[in-house]
C-alpha cells in the first residue's frame, strides 16, 4: 500500500513546565492542525504536519505555597511544524477487510514558534522583550525553537478513501522558557535600569515578603518544558487501492 493522504485534526493543547510542576490539566486550550502523510508499505509512513494551540499557567491553580507566593502566570500561541516518521504495530491497508485498524508510534524532529505573555494592570506584554531573569539587550532567549516530536495513536478506517486517527502528541522541547521562567532572580534594580519599570515589575510578581531576591531560585532550570497535543484528526487517501487477489 503507497500512496499520500491528506488530512487534518482538531483536539487540545497543554503545557507542563515551571509554572505548572504537578502536572495539571485545568488550562487546556483548543488545538488545530493540517497533514500529510506518504505510506511507504502497510507499517512505515512519512508524515509532515502543522500544528497551532495555545498554552497557559498561572500560580494561583498551584498546591505549592511557594509557588503560589511567587504569583508568576504566561500565556503563548504555538505554531509547530514537524516531520515524523511512523510505525504501525499491526499491517495497515486502506480498504483492505482485515487490516483496516491498528495502534502507531511516531518521532521526529519539529521547529516551534512562541510568544509568552503576561499581564500586568490589564495590559498584555510580550515576555521575551521584558528580559526578566536579567538577560542584557541581544541576549533575549529566542522565540522560535526546536524539538524532538513524539506520541502514539491508532488508525482506523471508515472506507477505502476515508480515514480517522486518534492521538496524542508530544514535544521535548530545547528551551526552558515557554512560561519565560528557568532561572533566579536577578536584582530588580538592574532590570529598571536597562529595562524599565513594567520590567521589573514582570520579574517579580511576589507579594511581601518579597521573593525576589538576586540569585534566589524562580525556576528550575533544569527540566525543560514541554507541551502536547491531543487529537481526532480525518484524512483521505490518494493512492491506489489494490482489490484483494481471488484464486479460483
Amino acid at each position: 500500500m503507497k500512496g499520500w493522504e491528506l488530512g487534518g485534526w482538531l483536539g487540545a493543547s497543554n503545557y507542563f513546565g515551571d509554572l505548572n510542576t504537578n502536572y495539571r490539566l485545568n488550562r487546556v486550550h483548543p488545538a488545530a492542525g493540517i497533514l500529510t502523510r506518504y505510506n511507504f508499505n502497510d507499517r512505515m509512513a512519512l508524515r509532515f504536519g502543522a500544528r497551532y494551540g495555545k498554552i497557559s499557567a498561572t500560580d494561583a491553580d498551584s498546591k505549592n505555597e511557594y509557588e503560589r507566593q511567587r504569583n508568576l502566570s504566561f500565556r503563548s500561541t504555538i505554531v509547530d511544524g514537524a516531520m515524523l516518521l511512523e510505525f504501525n504495530f499491526m499491517p495497515y491497508m486502506h480498504g483492505h477487510r482485515d487490516y483496516y485498524f491498528t495502534p502507531y508510534v511516531f518521532a521526529g524532529p519539529a521547529v516551534f514558534f512562541y510568544n509568552p505573555e503576561a499581564e500586568l494592570d490589564g495590559k498584555w506584554y510580550d515576555l521575551a522583550a521584558q528580559g526578566t531573569e536579567g538577560q542584557f539587550r541581544g541576549d533575549e532567549y529566542t522565540t522560535t525553537q526546536g524539538a524532538l516530536a513524539y506520541g502514539f495513536g491508532i488508525k482506523l478506517d471508515f472506507s477505502y478513501r476515508w480515514s480517522m486517527t486518534v492521538e496524542l502528541s508530544g514535544r521535548k522541547v530545547f528551551t526552558d522558557y515557554l512560561d519565560d521562567v528557568s532561572g533566579v532572580y536577578a536584582d530588580w534594580r538592574d532590570i529598571r535600569s536597562l529595562r524599565g519599570d513594567i520590567a521589573a515589575a514582570l520579574a517579580d510578581r511576589s507579594g511581601e515578603p518579597r521573593l525576589g531576591e538576586p540569585g534566589r531560585q524562580r525556576g528550575n532550570g533544569k527540566n525543560n518544558d514541554t507541551y502536547l497535543f491531543l487529537g481526532v484528526g480525518l484524512q483521505y487517501y490518494f493512492g491506489e487501492i489494490r482489490c484483494p487477489s481471488y484464486n479460483r
